[in-house]
């Protein structure tokens, strides 16, 4: 439970920044954001998934791609149901879902299963090995 939360403040954290990076994307105060991370988790945990399988074949033309596509269309409809949260326009939601997803990503690397922050101590053994 402790992981879900922690997960979750990174999401919020997430897009505060964003929306301090991009001009498109607004937030009003943390608690919108708070609320807007949840509401793109639960959006992320339903409907991603049914639209990646419907867009499966223009996924698989644009190599991925679309899949970018699918995060601005899941960042709009959070923005859509949270009113401190506005998403002005398409490519601000596209840039803005990467930032976010590129930002999510990194600091969630930190966080293990339990959810607790773990990081690797390496030790140099040798010439060309670390331990």
């Amino acid at each position: 439970m402790r992981g879900i939360f922690l997960r979750w403040l990174i999401l919020t954290f997430a897009i505060i920044v964003t929306s301090y990076l991009l001009d498109g994307i607004y937030v009003s105060n943390f608690l919108s954001a708070f609320f807007a991370a949840a509401i793109l988790g639960i959006l992320n945990a339903f409907f991603r998934p049914i639209l990646f399988i419907l867009t499966l074949p223009i996924n698989v033309l644009s190599l991925g791609l679309f899949t970018f596509v699918i995060n601005a269309i899941m960042l709009m409809m959070a923005s859509g149901a949270i009113s401190g949260f506005k998403v002005h326009g398409f490519w601000s939601a596209v840039f803005g879902s990467l930032l976010i997803s590129l930002v999510s990503w990194i600091l969630t690397s930190f966080i293990n299963e339990r959810g607790t922050v773990h990081y690797i101590d390496l030790k140099k053994v040798g010439r060309n090995r670390w331990e």
